[in-house]
């Protein structure tokens, strides 16, 4: 099957693409909405919750509007796949449909927002099998098999792409990109670092993305980090090499707090937007061939707006210092 996106997608240009914030942190901390296993997805079934995530991704786009770059807009979708389906009450069919939902969500939103210098592509999101932050033990087998199902969902919408966010080892991500390929669906992979930048499996980032690329004839359209603050970034990206163009994207927590601190926290760390935007300005002036930024956990519009605006300052894809790269 040959896949053609409706969209350009942000590794075919130099453009800069921001994502919104931290969707499922917003909701509950800032919004007060007790989200059951931090599923958003719920929320599209409901008038209220349609309403709630059609003003948060808006909010956003306003901002890649003002400032004159892409919106790479992302399903909220992260826990739509069976087992987190199923514990919440959702069969099979149901899950189609809310994935599908969730892309005439974003398609709406693209038609109201979406600007000729503010692209806006859609993104299916998924969402690890497990807890983010932890390791999910499948092969890739088992993780074809398991994410198949919402990557068909994705396929069969007017989605431009699907993106695997906060996995936590290469054989995930493997199966994944795997069960991507078979539908001809272009797939971004977005792993995530503990505080010493390795992935709790224990991987370095460099041989997650080599396995990654080396059993899947290098399918991915691109790597991310995410769900992680940028000091976190820092030691994932000590090993040099060409390895690290595969990674066009980075989408940082508020918080420096390791996972494991996260997800017993009662309060929300929503940090410093000014010094986010600054570190992760200094990550695009170090690697200028990142294309997407933006935030995770403890983030919203205050962050995406600084991180905007110091990447745009820094950079705008400077090929000069991309050709002086070895």
């Amino acid at each position: 099957m040959t896949f053609s996106p409706r969209h350009p997608l942000p590794h075919q240009g130099e453009r800069l693409y921001i994502t919104d914030g931290g969707l499922e942190s917003a909701l509950m901390h800032r919004q007060g909405l007790a989200l059951p296993a931090c599923a958003a997805f719920v929320l599209i079934d409901e008038p209220d919750g349609r309403d709630r995530l059609w003003r948060h991704y808006a909010r956003h786009a306003r901002i890649a509007c003002e400032q004159r770059v892409g919106l790479v807009l992302e399903t909220p979708t992260w826990r739509a796949s069976s087992d987190w389906g199923r514990l919440l009450g959702y069969d099979a069919s149901a899950l189609v449909r809310i994935n599908r939902a969730a892309v005439d969500l974003m398609l709406e939103l693209r038609v109201s927002c979406e600007t000729g210098a503010s692209p806006m592509p859609i993104s299916g999101t998924l969402g690890p099998r497990g807890d983010a932050g932890s390791s999910s033990r499948m092969s890739p087998g088992q993780a074809r098999g398991y994410h198949a199902p919402q990557i068909h969902a994705f396929a069969a919408s007017r989605a431009d792409l699907v993106c695997a966010r906060t996995l936590g080892d290469s054989a995930e991500a493997i199966g994944i990109v795997a069960a991507a390929r078979a539908c001809g669906l272009p797939v971004v992979v977005s792993f995530t670092v503990d505080t010493d930048g390795r992935l709790p499996s224990g991987e370095t980032l460099c041989a997650a993305i080599g396995r990654t690329d080396a059993q899947t004839d290098g399918h991915a359209a691109y790597f991310m980090v995410d769900c992680a603050h940028p000091v976190h970034f820092a030691p994932a990206f000590a090993i040099p090499g060409a390895w690290q163009r595969r990674v066009l994207g980075l989408r940082a927590n508020a918080s420096r707090r390791s996972h494991a601190e996260l997800e017993v926290c009662r309060d929300l760390d929503e940090g410093d937007p000014a010094a986010l935007g600054l570190q992760l300005g200094e990550f695009k002036r170090h690697m200028p061939w990142l294309r997407v930024l933006g935030g995770c956990c403890g983030t919203d519009h205050r962050h995406l707006d600084a991180i905007c605006r110091a990447a745009r300052h820094v950079s705008r894809y400077d090929r000069e210092a991309e050709a002086a790269m070895p």
